[in-house]
């Protein structure tokens, strides 16, 4: 944070990534005008071509009733979410802050507020509490767990309503969910932007992790509640046997993807142990199209393959 009146209130840039889903994005920026913060502006970028661009430019109005400018950009050749991010990122060089957020999340009221408080308590990016429509937590932060090539999410399922130790989570958590997460000028200038070579799944996790290396401190705000409709556009949220090739095979890639990125020494364990676990979570529920789409992404991953698969619709 700057040492100036912005460290008052800071001016947070939030970037969203929209793929081909205008109501979720409408339904977000809906949220973001109720902040109780008020000085903050909106980056969009969809990446599901000129039509899209111009249906969600139609919906969305260019500035929210308390002034703050709502702009879209496009990227018509789908280049991935690391890469629409960061090109959110540098339409907003002044920020003090920029919040990373899911076209498919609703943020309450004093989310923005909470999570700029703790940004400037010595951290240098911040996660919150990110709620499941029913009510459950979907996550408070996340561990990855090198051995396993594994995210895990931590609190998930929990359908607890007082508030969660912050110190607690920030003790466990090694890295922050990409559906809500806050970071600082520092980490940016110190870690860099958002992997693009992932095209989809596992960049937040590379990120936080990278950042982490180099010294950067994770925070945790308990009062950043954020409902997140999990999937609505990659439809990672499906029950398993209805799962899109997709996801399932840039989800089990970029698990090797990220091991030999930043523990390469660890793939000749991580590498069968990941390959257990995706036969019992997809055999045992008798998906085996998804296991064979898993298989396909775990073997690409371990032979370095990045970028998104040229089967992939663009």
């Amino acid at each position: 944070m700057t040492c100036t009146s912005a460290a008052i209130a800071p001016h947070i840039a939030v970037a969203i990534v929209g793929y081909r889903n205008p109501n979720d994005v409408h339904a977000c920026i809906l949220a973001l005008a109720r902040s109780t913060h008020l000085n903050f502006s909106v980056v969009i970028c969809e990446n599901g071509g000129e039509p899209a661009f111009h249906a969600l430019r139609r919906l969305l109005p260019e500035t929210l009733p308390g002034g703050q400018p709502v702009r879209v950009l496009s990227a018509p050749d789908n280049p991935g979410y690391g890469a629409g991010v960061n090109r959110c990122l540098r339409e907003a060089p002044d920020a003090d802050a920029w919040w990373v957020l899911n076209p498919d999340t609703e943020p309450q009221a004093q989310a923005m507020a909470a999570l700029a408080r703790r940004l400037a308590h010595g951290f240098d990016a911040v996660g919150g509490v990110l709620r499941a429509p029913d009510g459950s937590i979907a996550g408070y932060g996340g561990r990855w767990r090198p051995w396993m090539a594994r995210a895990v999410a931590l609190g998930q399922g929990d359908r607890r309503r007082d508030a969660v130790d912050p110190a607690r989570v920030e003790r466990r958590q090694n890295y922050l969910s990409g559906a809500s997460m806050m970071i600082g000028r520092r980490f940016l200038a110190t870690t860099g932007p958002l992997r693009e070579d992932y095209f989809l799944f596992c960049e937040e996790v590379e990120w936080c992790l990278r950042a982490r290396a180099r010294g950067m401190r994770l925070g945790f705000a308990s009062e950043a509640v954020v409902l997140h409709r999990q999937g609505s556009t990659t439809g990672s949220a499906r029950p398993v046997a209805n799962r899109a090739r997709g996801p399932v095979y840039l989800d089990a890639r970029n698990q090797m993807l990220l091991t030999r990125d930043l523990w390469a020494w660890r793939l000749p364990v991580a590498a069968p142990v990941a390959l257990m676990m995706l036969a019992a979570q997809y055999l045992r529920r008798g998906a085996w199209r998804q296991f064979t789409d898993s298989l396909a992404g775990w073997a690409a991953g371990l032979a370095g393959e990045r970028g998104r698969p040229h089967w992939f619709a663009n």
